[in-house]
């Protein structure tokens, strides 16, 4: 089956009123983004309220789909054939062919819809409906109709230059478009939850840049190359991502010096918060993202996130605030992160965590700890500032 073009349906994007173009086009730009390393030429186009991927050229199919099953906002994914309209009888010959192409296996419950934007087609939908059903049976007996549920939902659109055949909807991943929600920075690690963090954010049509904290020589090479790598999966969704590496070894290790060790793992990560707020204020970022659960460890009970969330001024946001570490995993299985985070890499967090943390810190008690760093966190600060190295993840 050559198919001609490729339908593409959406949800959220139908409902926004008079805004609608606008997201409307940042999907068009998107799946424009998507297939431009996809071999081939294409044409997006939106016209009537409905937005086509019409293949002018030879391509290859499943490199299309996939392309396309990554686009944010994309709910639906319908391969199509056109046809000319050479009057009813050629159109039923299409029809069949189709079916015969499409579904070498006859033993199935079929519906015909059929959706006339030509209003002057000599025939209206329901009789286009009922004739085509008859000559459907009449090529193929053992298909039989189901107006309910059909295994084969056919859909003819009489439209003013040709008429589309398609039958099959393949899942898009849904959400919004890319670009349509502003712009985060998410706090990436080499773990499961942040590469997921990233693409639910994305999801929302957030764009997002990234910051990891590096620890060297703790942490090695092959663990910066591994969230490089699970920054790249996270980037065939939410499109291309500045990573920030940040060399973090020195702060740590003045924090683990003059700190409690029970707090080592609030107090760094307070100072992580500091500096991806910073490096955020300076890139336009309107939030910052982390992969963190509610309760799934020390660091992330509710006193915990409230003793981190203390240092920003800026939103925090948290998609995986109400999920289990099963349903983190099968996204990150799903995105193609998981084999990639399980690496035996450690990142700086669990270098340095304490054997019995705190799981329930007072604000009050941790800035009195963090009083012992007054001599020297400033300029550690800005020296770790200094070592930002931005990668171009795409």
């Amino acid at each position: 089956m050559i198919y001609t073009s490729f339908l593409i349906k959406y949800a959220e994007i139908a409902i926004k009123g008079k805004n609608r173009y606008v997201f409307e086009d940042a999907l068009l730009k998107q799946i424009r983004f998507a297939l431009k390393n996809v071999e081939g030429d294409f044409e997006v186009n939106k016209t009537q309220g409905r937005v086509h991927v019409e293949c002018l050229s030879e391509y290859d199919y499943d490199e299309v789909v996939a392309a396309l099953s990554r686009v944010f906002g994309i709910t639906g994914i319908c391969p199509v054939v056109h046809v000319e309209d050479e009057g009813f009888d050629k159109l039923a010959e299409d029809v069949i062919k189709y079916i015969d192409d499409e579904y070498p296996d006859k033993n199935k419950t079929f519906k015909v819809n059929c959706r006339r934007a030509r209003k002057n087609y000599p025939m209206d939908s329901q009789e286009v409906n009922m004739e085509m059903g008859g000559r459907i049976l009449d090529a193929y007996p053992e298909m039989k109709v189901d107006v309910h549920d059909p295994d084969i939902l056919l859909t003819i659109e009489i439209r003013d230059e040709k008429i589309y055949i398609y039958s099959k909807v393949i899942e898009g991943p849904g959400g919004m478009p890319v670009g349509t929600g502003g712009k985060a920075m998410l706090l990436l690690s080499g773990g499961i939850d942040s590469p997921v963090a990233g693409y639910m954010i994305a999801k929302r049509g957030v764009r997002i840049d990234a910051v990891y904290f590096h620890a060297p020589p703790y942490t090695s090479e092959r663990a910066r190359q591994k969230v490089v790598d699970l920054a790249r999966y996270v980037a065939r969704y939410a499109g291309p991502i500045n990573l920030h590496v940040i060399n973090f070894t020195d702060i740590q290790l003045e924090i683990y010096e003059k700190c409690p060790h029970d707090e080592l793992t609030i107090i760094m990560r307070r100072y992580m918060m500091r500096i991806a707020e910073h490096i955020a204020k300076e890139n336009n970022c309107l939030g910052l993202i982390t992969g963190e659960s509610l309760g799934q460890v020390a660091s992330q009970t509710m006193q915990s996130l409230a003793a981190t969330n203390e240092v920003c001024t800026i939103p925090v946001y948290r998609p995986l605030i109400g999920f289990d570490k099963n349903e983190i995993i099968r996204i990150s299985e799903k995105i193609d992160t998981y084999e990639t985070s399980i690496l035996p890499y450690e990142d700086c967090c669990t270098i340095f965590v304490a054997k019995h943390p705190v799981t329930k810190p007072n604000i009050n008690i941790i800035k009195r700890s963090e009083t012992r760093l007054a001599d020297t966190i400033d300029d550690l600060f800005r020296k770790a500032i200094e070592t930002d190295e931005v990668i171009v993840v795409s």
